[in-house]
This record gives C-alpha cells, sequence and structure tokens, in this order.
C-alpha cells in the first residue's frame, strides 16, 4: 500500500496553520472533491477520504499535537515502534467513515446521515444544489427602464431573465432553483445573474435621479429658447430661461429612473454648457468690444487669488 501523505500537505497548509485555516482549507477541499459531486470518480472518492482523514487528525488538538511529535501516524494510530499509551487514539482495527467533520458537513451540504451499511463515504448526503454564477451586459437605458436578456445555463437550459427597471451596476439577480440539482432529494441551487451596467455617453445616474451635460448656445442662452433635450424614454421640450449660464440646472421632474416596488422614480437634472461657436465672426467681436466698455464685469472678485 502506498505510504499516506502528510496531513498538511493534503490540506495545502502550513505546520504553523490556525485551527480557523485548517477549517477553511478543508471547506474548500471537501466542496471540490467530493463524490456525490463528481459521480463515478474512484480517484476522487479515495481524495476525499484522504483530505477528510487529514482533518480529523489536524482538527483534534490533542491529536495534532501527538502527531507533531511523531507518536501516532496519519491514521491516527500509535506508531508500533513507539510504546505510547494510545489516548484515545483510533485502534489499528477501526476505519475512517469518510466524514471529518459532522457539524462542518450540516453547514457545507445541510443534513447529512451515514448509509446504513456503512459503506461509501458520500452514502446519503442531503446536499442542497450549489449556486451556479452567470453576467449579463446591459445598456444604460435598457438597465434603467427594463428589460429582458436571454442566457444559456450550464445544465444546457435557455431562459429569458427579466431585468427590472432600475436594475443598478453589479446588482445580483436570483433565479431560484436554476443552479445544480441537489443531492439525495434535496433541492437545487440558485442561479445568481450579475447584471453590467454598460456607460452612456450622455446619462450618469445617482440613486433614482439621471444627470446630463447640455451644451447651448451663446444667443439661447442669454436670450432664452426652447430646445429639445434627450431623456431616458425619448426627447422632451425644454424652456431654457432668458440669461442662463454655464452650471445652470434644469430639473425634468419624473424623468430619471421609474418607479419601483422598493423606491419612488427620480428626476432628471439638466446641467447647461454654454458654448461659443467654433469660428466666431468679426461681427461679435466688434459687439463684444463696444458692449465690454460700459458693461465689463469681473467674474472672478470672489475667488481669493492673492
Amino acid at each position: 500500500m502506498p505510504t499516506p501523505r502528510d496531513p498538511y500537505t493534503v490540506l495545502g497548509i502550513s505546520k504553523t496553520a490556525t485551527v480557523d485555516e485548517i477549517k477553511q482549507a478543508y471547506r474548500l477541499l471537501a466542496k471540490r472533491y467530493h463524490p456525490d459531486l463528481n459521480p463515478g470518480r474512484p480517484d476522487i472518492e479515495q481524495r476525499f477520504k484522504e483530505i477528510s482523514g487529514a482533518y480529523t487528525l489536524l482538527s483534534d488538538p490533542d491529536k495534532r499535537v501527538r502527531f507533531d511529535r511523531g507518536e501516532i501516524d496519519t491514521n491516527g494510530n500509535d506508531r508500533p515502534e513507539r510504546h505510547y499509551r494510545p489516548h484515545g487514539a483510533r485502534g489499528a482495527g477501526s476505519s475512517f467513515n469518510g466524514f471529518a467533520d459532522d457539524d462542518l458537513f450540516s453547514d457545507l451540504f445541510g443534513n447529512t446521515r451515514r448509509r446504513g451499511d456503512g459503506t461509501g463515504a458520500n452514502a446519503g448526503v442531503k446536499a442542497r444544489g450549489s449556486d451556479i454564477a452567470y453576467s449579463v451586459s446591459v445598456p444604460f437605458v435598457e438597465a434603467a427602464m427594463g428589460t429582458k436578456r436571454r442566457i444559456n445555463l450550464s445544465t444546457g437550459k435557455s431562459l429569458e431573465v427579466a431585468i427590472p427597471p432600475g436594475t443598478e451596476d453589479q446588482q445580483k439577480l436570483r433565479l431560484k432553483g436554476q443552479g445544480l440539482a441537489g443531492l439525495a432529494g434535496a433541492g437545487a441551487g440558485d442561479a445568481i445573474v450579475e447584471v453590467h451596467v454598460e456607460p452612456h455617453p450622455l446619462f450618469t445616474r445617482r440613486d433614482m435621479d439621471v444627470y446630463i451635460d447640455l451644451p447651448v448656445s451663446l444667443p439661447e442662452a442669454v436670450l432664452g429658447a426652447t430646445i429639445k433635450v434627450p431623456t431616458l424614454d425619448g426627447t422632451v421640450a425644454v424652456k431654457v430661461p432668458k440669461g442662463s449660464n454655464t452650471g445652470t440646472t434644469l430639473r425634468l421632474k419624473g424623468k430619471g429612473i421609474p418607479d419601483t416596488d422598493a423606491r419612488a422614480g427620480g428626476d432628471q437634472y439638466v446641467k447647461l454648457t454654454v458654448v461659443l461657436p467654433d469660428q466666431p465672426d468679426a461681427e461679435l467681436f466688434t459687439f463684444l468690444e463696444q458692449w465690454a466698455k460700459d458693461k465689463a464685469y469681473d467674474v472672478r472678485k470672489k475667488l481669493d487669488l492673492g
């Protein structure tokens, strides 16, 4: 028979590992190598027994100390060449049943029970199926207004997923029972769909409100005008007040993220930016020169420029 591997090596931990580190390592390995999740794999079952045996030894402080001193072997048996008292160690005739820690397995796989005939490390384990993560990308406006996306599940099933209005970037949607099948009659896991909202060239979002920076011409800002403004559900006509300036913000009530079951709908805020023509003509220069002689004003007087 091959010599059993060192339990620290089996769990992938150092000899100074804490109790919590031992348990965490075991959790990860047990989930990966549990035979019920790898049917028809004798090698996996043997690996699982090895992992569980290592955890059984190292999770017991007394056995761990005795193993580190060389008093017992990897199976918890007294070493023949030494004459130490068994001290509660497993005798040579005992056998490992495959469950290193029933309480831990209750946490990992739900309620567990051992097979009545005592065979098989994974016999009778009742475990809820694992959740599976997916991701979808959705344009900004569609995420705000609500949409649908079809995803292909790892089970081979194709499913149309409703993206509710107001969905935020990295928000997770839970699809009950669409994960991996459960074991021994336990329920299936869930599909967890993470939604990635694509940035928009115009709109940004803060909570349920939508913001947009909108350029206006010099005449529109000075004289006032009615202009078209894009919103989530199309363009609307908006009146720019006379004498508007860069930074003037207009509120479009109810034009933000729509109402949801949990929150009231938001508004859209339009921040104006006054933009000069790309090539101002001579007439504009002449007018401003004459106008500034009598109407000059200091826009920086409130700044502390030293």
